[in-house]
């Protein structure tokens, strides 16, 4: 016989413990919310644990865009050594890399200096619904400790799927109109990269990497201006190109899969390490656990194939050796709620602003694809677009909201959108929203003043203007 389970109260529950989940626990706890995060895995920080850089967080233009609890987790780093810095990739984006080692007691610093309550290891089985209300009032859990139901005023789906959105019976759409969805990825790091001679070989062979692709990256240099540029930042922040004659022979080669980048980031400068972003494996449903676990043993074939690739091909890495495997598979691109707003490609391309917008995003239109593909267009003038309340609130439901790559927006937004940065924004805002209207007498979120709600984020360091 099933055993009676155990309810416990809070004012918000948030679902999933990524760069979403973790901004919207703080967001809401430091208004006035008693706070409950729960994730399925062992530790809190997703993406922003593995090693890639923080993208979406600076315009093209040099702009920062994500402030709040950005900032909070940068002073944290600081503390201890773990922020690397700013940096320009010469290509499309500028963006923040940190030590993914340190990111995780800065995490924990944050959400403890607000009082948030965490529980790992622990899966959202179910919703309880009121059907005449539509109205979400529990969570069913699940953890070694048993089943338990989690009641609450508002809760928040960070989980990147959608789960509770859709076990709610918010409507969602999902990759392509042909089924394809983004490859997934592992992201892996290597200690021992001398980036000077690395440098020096990109300056010598500005054909091997992907510079200059939006004008105002570019700004009237040649390649050879740009590389030069990019020796002087003296970062290893370098991405060798599927097409280039480097990267393409050693695919033709066998030396190489076929991918489209080998994208190299700093984590640590006194390790002398950087993380790689080019594995992947297409034709994979992140929502079907067989197929994803199926993808392990290719994904660290591909790894040991690009550190020796690296090691005998590329100066820099002569002595490097690999340093880390990020702790989970990289899932680009499941279910999208539809929210009160689509969020668009036009919205994104044409860096348009909405009197609603409570979260801000920069990073190109960014679809991964078989092999050697990638599609990948910038945000027009080097700017950010807006990313409205509306598209945060799911169709049907009246006490939750949504944030992360599982927002209301068609496939290329959400192609831009799903990187940490805006994440961070999108989990700050509906944190902040859901502390506001459970501490309000309102029935349906949307009622929430969106105008209190820009003014609150903004007190609190949020950018949501003021920028191009």
């Amino acid at each position: 016989m099933e055993p009676v389970l155990n309810h416990h109260y809070y004012d918000t529950v948030v679902v999933g413990g990524g760069s979403a989940g973790i901004a919207a626990a703080a967001g809401a706890a430091k208004n006035g919310a008693r706070t409950l995060i729960i994730d399925a895995g062992p530790s809190l920080g997703g993406e922003l644990l593995s090693g890639m850089t923080i993208d979406g967080a600076i315009n093209a233009r040099g702009e920062r865009i994500v402030g709040g609890v950005l900032d909070e987790l940068i002073e944290e780093l600081k503390k201890m050594d773990g922020y690397v810095g700013e940096f320009n990739d010469w290509r499309l984006i500028r963006y923040i890399c940190i030590d993914p080692v340190v990111m995780q007691i800065a995490i924990m610093k944050v959400l403890r200096k607000y009082g948030v309550d965490i529980l790992l290891h622990t899966t959202a089985e179910n919703v309880i619904v009121e059907d005449s209300s539509n109205r979400v009032t529990g969570v069913i859990i699940r953890n070694k400790s048993g089943r338990s139901v989690v009641n609450a005023k508002v809760f928040i789906d960070c989980s990147g799927d959608g789960d509770l959105c859709t076990m709610a019976g918010a409507p969602f759409e999902m990759g392509a109109t042909d089924g394809e969805l983004q490859p997934v990825s592992m992201m892996f790091r290597i200690m021992g990269v001398e980036a000077e001679p690395l440098l020096a070989f990109v300056r010598d062979h500005p054909e091997y990497v992907a510079i200059g692709e939006s004008e105002e990256i570019r700004g009237g240099r040649t390649d050879q201006e740009i590389v030069e540029e990019l020796y002087k930042q003296g970062q290893p922040t370098v991405f060798f190109k599927g097409d280039g004659p480097l990267l393409s022979k050693a695919i033709e080669d066998g030396e190489m899969f076929p991918t489209a980048l080998i994208m190299i980031q700093p984590t640590s400068t006194p390790r002398k390490e950087v993380c790689v972003n080019t594995t992947r494996v297409a034709h994979i449903n992140g929502l079907n656990t067989k197929g994803v676990s199926g993808t392990m043993s290719e994904l660290f074939d591909q790894i040991t194939t690009c550190v020796n690739f690296l090691k005998r091909n590329v100066p820099g890495f002569e002595n490097a050796h690999l340093s880390a495997i990020a702790s989970r598979i990289g899932i680009r691109e499941t279910r999208r709620i539809m929210g009160d707003y689509v969020l668009t490609r036009e919205d994104v391309a044409e860096g348009r602003k909405f009197d609603d917008g409570v979260a801000k995003g920069c990073h190109h239109i960014d679809i991964h694809q078989e092999g050697t593909k990638q599609v990948r267009i910038p945000i027009a003038n080097g700017g950010s677009y807006d990313i409205p309340f509306r598209s945060l609130i799911p169709k049907t439901l009246k006490k939750v909201l949504v944030a992360g790559r599982c927002l209301s927006a068609d496939r290329p937004a959400m192609g831009s959108a799903r990187v940490m940065g805006s994440c961070l924004a999108m989990g700050q805002a509906t944190g902040t929203a859901g502390a506001m209207f459970q501490s309000s007498n309102l029935d349906d979120i949307r009622q929430l003043d969106v105008g209190h709600l820009r003014a609150r984020l903004k007190e609190q360091g949020a950018i949501i203007d003021g920028t191009y």
